[in-house]
């Protein structure tokens, strides 16, 4: 899986799990949708991704942006 599919399919989650969190428990949680939003527009201008930086630093991303998930195999 490439990176920026994978970061979209996290942002998506993280949106859809912050509607139903301010559907049933309070609208506080939309700021989370906000969040997500903020931190994909900051990305597109700067380049600047933290969990593909966290990624990179577990040995799961390599230099083509392809994740290997649980580590690349030697």
């Amino acid at each position: 899986m490439k990176i920026e599919s994978f970061i979209r399919a996290m942002a998506g989650t993280v949106v859809l799990v912050s509607v139903a969190l301010a559907h049933f428990v309070s609208p506080w949680w939309l700021l989370l949708t906000c969040f997500a939003g903020l931190n994909l527009l900051q990305s597109a201008f700067t380049g600047f991704c933290p969990p593909s930086i966290v990624l990179s630093k577990l040995g799961w991303l390599d230099a083509d942006g392809v994740i290997h998930w649980g580590g690349r195999k030697s």
